[in-house]
C-alpha cells in the first residue's frame, strides 16, 4: 500500500468513527429517559413516588406566567408580578395582525389612488379662467393648517417607522443606525404628539360652525362628490371635508389622541395592560387615519387643481370656487368678496384674503 493511500484512507476512517460516537452518543442520551419511564410505569412503587411533573422549574415558570405573584423589593404598581403574561399577547398583536393589515391597508389605499388618477382623472374647472379671485381661507386658518398638517406627517413617519423598522429599516441602515434613529423618532413622537393634538383641538374648535351637515350635503355624497360629472351642491366645506373633520375630531382627537396620552404619561396609575390596549388602539386607529389622510392630501392636490391655492395664499379663481363650491360662492359673491385680477394686490384685496371671506358671518353659516 502507497503512502498516498493510506493518507486517503486514515481520514476516512476517523470520520466514520466520529459518526458512529455521535450516534451512539445520541442513542445513548435517548435511550435513558424512554427506559427510566418503561421502569416507573412497571414499578408501583417508583410510579406513586413520582411527581405529577417531571421538571419543577417548569411548573415554577408556569405559575409566573399565569399571573402568580411573586415577591420584589421594589415598590410600585405590579412590582411583585415576575412575568407580565399579556406582554407576549400584546407583540404578537401588535407585530401580527395589527402591522400586517395595517400595511395592506395603507398600500391598497395608495394603489386604489393611483388607479383612480389614471382611469378617472382629477376634477377640473370646465369654464376658462377669468383671473378674478375670491378668498378661501383666513391667514389664521392657514398657519393652524399648515401646522397640525407638518405635525400629523411627522408623527405618522415616525410611528410608521417604529411599527415597520424591524421588517423594512433594518435590513436597509443595519441595526446601528436604525437604532439611532429609532431612538430619535420615539422621542420625537413622544414629545410632539401633545402639540398636535393642540393644533387638532383648536382646529375643532376653530371650524365647527363650518362643518354642521345640511340637506345639500345628502345630495353631494348621493352623486359621489361630482366624480362622475354630475354638478353637486356645496358650501364652504363639502360633504367631503365635513366627515374628513369629524373623522378628526371624534377618532383622531379622542381615540387616537387619548391612547396616545396614555402612554406618554405613565404617571396616572395606569397598569401595563391599559397601555398595552391603549398601545393597540392607537396604533390601529392612527394607521387608518394614515390611510385616510392620503386621500384627503390626493383630493387637496393633484385630485381637484386649484385647491391647494386656497390653503397656500388664502385665495382661489373664482371659476374654481363657483364650480366646487357654488352655495359659498352666492353668498360671497353678494357679500362683494370677488377680487378683480388687476386689484389683486391692493391692501383691500389683501385684507379680504387675511379674512378668508368669513368676515360678517354668524356661527354655522353656510
Amino acid at each position: 500500500m502507497t503512502q498516498t493511500s493510506l493518507q486517503t484512507k486514515r481520514p476516512r476512517g476517523r470520520l466514520t468513527k466520529l459518526m458512529w460516537s455521535l450516534g451512539l452518543l445520541m442513542l445513548v442520551t435517548f435511550a435513558l429517559p424512554v427506559g427510566y419511564s418503561l421502569v416507573a410505569i412497571g414499578d408501583p412503587s417508583v410510579a406513586a413516588t413520582a411527581p405529577p411533573e417531571t421538571n419543577p422549574r417548569a411548573n415554577y415558570w408556569r405559575a409566573v406566567r399565569d399571573g402568580v405573584s411573586g415577591y420584589t423589593a421594589v415598590q410600585g404598581q405590579a412590582a411583585d408580578v415576575l412575568i407580565q403574561n399579556g406582554g407576549k399577547n400584546w407583540r404578537q398583536l401588535r407585530n401580527g395582525p395589527v402591522a400586517t393589515f395595517g400595511a395592506w391597508l395603507l398600500w391598497g389605499i395608495l394603489a386604489l389612488l393611483v388607479l383612480f388618477h389614471f382611469i378617472v382623472g382629477p376634477l377640473r374647472v370646465e369654464k376658462p379662467l377669468s383671473g378674478d379671485r375670491m378668498p378661501r381661507w383666513s391667514l389664521g386658518d392657514r398657519i393652524l393648517h399648515w401646522y397640525t398638517a407638518t405635525l400629523f406627517i411627522v408623527m405618522a413617519a415616525t410611528g410608521l417607522s417604529l411599527l415597520f423598522g424591524r421588517a423594512v429599516l433594518i435590513p436597509v441602515l443595519g441595526l446601528d443606525a436604525f437604532g439611532a434613529y429609532a431612538q430619535f423618532a420615539k422621542w420625537a413622537h413622544n414629545y410632539l404628539g401633545p402639540f398636535l393634538l393642540a393644533g387638532v383641538f383648536l382646529e375643532v374648535l376653530f371650524w365647527f360652525r363650518y362643518n354642521g351637515f345640511k340637506r345639500h350635503d345628502l345630495t353631494w355624497l348621493k352623486r359621489f362628490g361630482g366624480v362622475f360629472g354630475s354638478h353637486v351642491p356645496a358650501g364652504r366645506t363639502n360633504a367631503g371635508e365635513k366627515i374628513w373633520f369629524w373623522f378628526i375630531a371624534t377618532v383622531g382627537l379622542v381615540l387616537v389622541g387619548v391612547s396616545g396620552l396614555v402612554m406618554d404619561f405613565p404617571i396616572f396609575g395606569q397598569t401595563r395592560e391599559t397601555m398595552q390596549i391603549a398601545n393597540l388602539v392607537h396604533a390601529s386607529l392612527a394607521i387608518l387615519w394614515t390611510a385616510i389622510a392620503f386621500g384627503h392630501i390626493y383630493v387637496g392636490t393633484l385630485g381637484t387643481p386649484g385647491a391647494l391655492d386656497g390653503m397656500v395664499k388664502g385665495h382661489v379663481a373664482k371659476e374654481w370656487m363657483e364650480t366646487h363650491h357654488d352655495l359659498w360662492y352666492q353668498k360671497l359673491a353678494r357679500d362683494g368678496k370677488i377680487i378683480p385680477a388687476s386689484e389683486l394686490e391692493t391692501p383691500e384685496a389683501q385684507r379680504k384674503i387675511r379674512a378668508g371671506g368669513a368676515a360678517g358671518l354668524e356661527p354655522g353659516a353656510e
